[in-house]
């Protein structure tokens, strides 16, 4: 075999297995919007349905009933937790990264403990500060433990892209007249665009689809998130309506891809912005 055909054979190959993990990856997706469009007694039968061969709207009317109160509550949660998490862990990994001071390795060291602790263990924990300070089924309440469960990795992921950025170019702006502020803001920040898109979305999924602390801090049927009210289909008294279920997924799965493909442009800009001006 010539050495052109053996790239040949190398990329198709390579095109083939790239195209079975998109397939394995999207297929899940299409089966929940797929079963949501299904009546009740299609989704549940031993036939599978390869498509909506029996169209519906039904159970979207069904689940969007209290889907508005437990998006509201997600999206104040979400937008705090995320907003907050990027501006503490933005000038902490600054601060980590082109400064040194005491105790900056025990810092970093304290970051990486504090993700090896399942969250799960403080439960308790947690649960009787917020009781404490009267923060139950409140949206601050929640926020503050989503806040601290994503501010570690949220700083060392950041913490790798400002390092990774050098110094000289913000060197070079201020030999060219700028003060620090202003080399910083027009030359470094772009080029750390990417990096604050990408634990932004980090941060964002956790806080989106987070359960656990949900369901025990959030008890009250008004202070629900969507995960709680997505759970609320599912009853141990009666046959679970599968369709519906899937509804409410496809339905709690639209505001993520939005986020992703608002910040995915924002992203590919960030990129193209500080390569211009760096």
């Amino acid at each position: 075999m010539t050495p052109r055909a053996r790239r040949t054979t190398g990329r198709v190959l390579l095109n083939l297995a790239a195209l079975v993990v998109i397939v394995c990856s999207v297929f899940p997706v299409y089966w929940m919007v797929n079963t949501a469009l299904l009546p009740g007694s299609a989704a549940s039968s031993a036939t599978p349905h390869l498509w909506p061969d029996q169209f519906t709207l039904r159970n979207f009317q069904t689940a969007f009933d209290d889907f508005l109160p437990a998006l509201g509550v997600s999206v104040a949660v979400t937008v705090i937790t995320v907003v907050t998490a990027i501006v503490f862990a933005f000038v902490a990994s600054i601060a980590v990264s082109r400064y040194r001071f005491r105790s900056r390795k025990a810092f970093i060291i304290s970051i990486l403990v504090i993700q090896m602790i399942p969250a799960e263990a403080m439960i308790v924990s947690t649960f009787r500060v917020l009781d404490g300070w009267n923060l139950l089924n409140t949206v601050i309440g929640l926020s503050a433990v989503y806040i601290a469960m994503v501010l570690p990795f949220t700083i060392w992921t950041l913490r790798g892209f400002v390092g990774g950025v050098p110094v000289d170019l913000e060197e070079a702006a201020m030999i060219d007249g700028c003060s620090r502020a202003q080399a910083f803001w027009r030359i470094t920040f772009p080029l750390l665009a990417p990096g604050l898109v990408s634990t932004s979305i980090f941060a964002f999924i956790q806080a989106w689809n987070e359960f656990v602390f949900a369901l025990v801090i959030m008890t009250r049927p008004e202070s629900e998130t969507l995960p709680i009210w997505l759970r609320s289909f599912v009853q141990a008294t009666k046959a679970t309506d599968w369709a519906v279920v899937m509804a409410g997924s496809t339905l709690m799965a639209i505001p993520v891809i939005v986020f992703f493909l608002i910040l995915q442009g924002r992203m590919a800009g960030g990129v193209v912005s500080g390569a211009v001006k760096g």
